[in-house]
């Protein structure tokens, strides 16, 4: 019986090839086997492995689409319970969200904030800054009243001053109506919504 030189393994008479290594039995003397390899058997040779599935194709990314253009006069989504109007209802109401700055009730009586959302955003900031004005007079009175009784009563012409306050506030609300902005009043634009 032949050993095969490259693993050892006996190999029987007249076989060509070691069936573990596959080394050809006809090359060299056959080589005694090392009484320690005698009990050894190879491992049989791993299968091969299936090749990888391919990846699909990269698919391209999708076009960019530019956002559609800001419409003017588009309402900010903080603005909640108005809805943009179209450019005509602004430039129609244009006079009437003016007027509310000046004369609020007269947009009230006219019912024009019911069928105009530009109107009615403006009617009801000018109802807020009518209560903080009426607020804010009240709260001057008493405080120069209390300073002309102590001897800082010479501060109360000073503060008297403040009371010009609210027309800086109707000077914004006038120019907003009139840029046809739907922007709120600084500091109490915020409080109230009066008109649902």
């Amino acid at each position: 019986m032949a050993v095969c030189s490259r693993c050892g393994i006996q190999v029987g008479d007249g076989v060509q090839f070691c069936p573990s290594c596959g080394t050809s039995m006809a090359v060299g003397a056959p080589v005694a086997a090392d009484p320690a390899q005698q009990a050894y058997q190879a491992p049989p040779a791993p299968p091969a492995p299936a090749p990888a599935p391919q990846a699909p194709p990269a698919q391209a990314p999708p076009a960019y689409q530019a956002p559609p253009a800001q419409q003017p006069y588009q309402q900010d989504p903080a603005q909640q319970g108005y809805q943009a109007p179209p450019q005509n209802d602004v430039e129609a109401n244009k006079g009437m969200a003016i007027l509310a700055y000046i004369i609020f009730f007269i947009p009230l009586i006219a019912g024009t904030y019911k069928t105009s959302p530009f109107v009615k955003f403006h009617t009801n900031q000018a109802i807020i800054l009518v209560i903080c004005n009426f607020c804010f007079m009240v709260a001057m009175g008493i405080l120069i009243t209390v300073l002309a009784l102590t001897p800082l009563g010479f501060l109360s012409f000073f503060i008297s001053i403040l009371y010009f306050a609210p027309l800086v506030f109707v000077i914004i609300g006038i120019v907003n109506a009139a840029s046809g902005k739907f922007e709120k009043l600084p500091l109490i634009g915020e409080l109230f919504n009066f008109l649902k």
